[in-house]
């Protein structure tokens, strides 16, 4: 096949990246209203959701050199297949531990699926041209996942406004649309993704399995030599912990301020929409609170109005109420994002870039199942409404773990400089780079769980062999 050019390879990424997040748009408004309609309670639910996230916890840093092991199309192919066998599941589920498999499976896909496309786009683009800019493709994949889930939450309320058809529930319709489309994402990947090298085989994927212990435990070592990516990482445990109360919490909220589960999803589609374009006008803010109060600041800020903004989903008596608090939570969120990541950056250089933001990344998953199971339970136990507020407090309480980093920024304003490896590292410097390590970084983005990583609060993962390449700002 003759090679293709930069502007096909761009077309192609972004076209594959759309068809990898529209399935997820879909599910967002009924993932967890089919759950409780099939029967599961709460707490059932809660503990369902645990299986992605400790799964991904497993696999996230182990399966880093994978994709460079086998090469990043059979990767892909293996994780979206992956993807329509969970999709397939879930579909039919009628019990706790059908749930369970397939949100499981979940979690097998998220980490096979994290970052072979976008490091597939960065060498594709510089075998076509050395010199080629891929920036920009980068950026415009963050306006792409907006328009792809944006897409399939609205299409995913109207499916549920026509009610049920013969057999199917309504709630159910968007699951079946997302299985066909998640079979078209997968012929598209075959037919459009074009790999530009050949894979290392057998011998690397060996070589890469053996490396993994060492890599993980390269990770968490560098929490031990600097206190202020300490501090960053443990922001997203917090996070994690909160971020149930939007992602998950939210809709049944909703169904019982309607007063019906139907109908709250149909709401919940639009919404969703535009919550997408709630989150990219905070982000478009990011550079006005970096001028007006500087990034630890204004991110310590952002945590204690995102935990105000639950207060009033879970506060508010009318829908009109508690979608405005939802909206602007997503505007908080998209402000969030890049500020936290931007303090994670100027705390690493070189190859230790991707290992620290996976790792970042990674802290979430156990935080946000710990959350569902803490938080679905006590909502249970109590109400919806007393399980918000416990989350929006979690939320808020993260804000002085930005201090180290601030403290750190005003002892050094014009930067620190890397140290070796046996150094110690200043609270404020960058760690070091040893020796290049295949690991994954984080390419943020909003999302609530299922097919997409999670509402619009996901975090999809990026690896990319080259340090330099921005991802989509979104995440955290």
């Amino acid at each position: 096949m003759t090679a293709l050019s930069v502007r096909q390879v761009r077309f192609r990424y972004l076209t594959l990246y759309g068809l990898r997040w529209l399935p997820g748009g879909l599910l967002i408004p009924v993932m967890i209203l089919l759950m409780q309609e099939r029967g599961l309670s709460l707490s059932q639910i809660g503990l369902v959701a645990t299986a992605q996230g400790l799964v991904v916890l497993a696999l996230e840093l182990p399966t880093g050199g994978l994709a460079d092991a086998l090469g990043r199309k059979p990767v892909l192919v293996a994780a979206w297949a992956t993807c329509l066998v969970s999709l397939a599941v879930f579909a039919v589920a009628d019990s706790f531990w059908l749930f369970f498999v397939s949100w499981a499976l979940q979690g097998v896909y998220r980490a096979l699926d994290s970052g072979p496309l976008e490091s597939w786009y960065v060498d594709a683009t510089l075998a076509a041209d050395p010199d080629a800019e891929y920036e920009r493709g980068l950026g415009l994949a963050g306006t792409v996942i907006g328009l792809a889930i944006g897409a399939g939450a609205l299409l995913s309320g109207g499916l549920v406004a026509l009610g049920p058809v013969g057999p199917v529930s309504a709630l159910t319709l968007p699951v079946l649309v997302a299985i066909v489309l998640q079979a078209i994402a997968l012929v598209a990947m075959l037919v459009l993704m074009v790999e530009t090298g050949p894979a290392r085989g057998a011998r690397a994927l060996r070589a890469s399995v053996v490396e993994a212990p060492r890599m993980v435990g390269q990770a968490f070592g560098l929490l031990r030599r600097s206190r202020v990516l300490l501090a960053l990482v443990a922001v997203e445990l917090f996070w994690g912990f909160g971020m149930v109360t939007f992602e998950s919490l939210l809709p049944i909220r909703l169904a019982e301020v309607v007063g019906d589960a139907d109908r709250a999803a149909a709401l919940l589609g639009p919404a969703s929409s535009v919550a997408w374009l709630a989150n990219a006008a905070g982000a478009a803010l990011t550079p006005l609170l970096l001028r007006w109060l500087g990034a630890a600041p204004a991110a310590g800020l952002l945590r204690i109005l995102q935990g105000v903004t639950v207060v009033g989903m879970g506060l508010f008596a009318g829908p009109v109420g508690v979608l405005v608090a939802y909206l602007a939570c997503y505007a908080v969120h998209g402000a969030s994002n890049p500020l936290h990541m931007g303090l994670l950056h100027r705390q690493v250089d070189g190859p230790y870039r991707t290992s620290v933001l996976s790792l970042n990344s990674m802290m979430a998953q156990p935080a946000g199942a710990l959350g569902g199971v803490v938080l679905m339970m006590l909502a249970e136990a109590t109400s919806i409404s007393t399980a918000m507020l416990v989350g929006a407090v979690v939320l808020a309480v993260a804000a002085p773990l930005y201090l180290p980093a601030w403290r750190a920024g005003r002892r050094t304003p014009a930067g620190p400089d890397p140290v070796s490896a046996s150094e110690a590292v200043p609270a404020s410097g960058p760690l070091p780079a040893p020796e290049a390590v295949a690991a994954p970084g984080p390419v943020p983005a909003p999302g609530a769980g299922f097919a997409s990583g999670t509402g619009p609060t996901a975090r999809v993962s990026g690896r990319s062999e080259v340090d330099a390449a921005p991802a989509p700002a979104q995440g955290g």
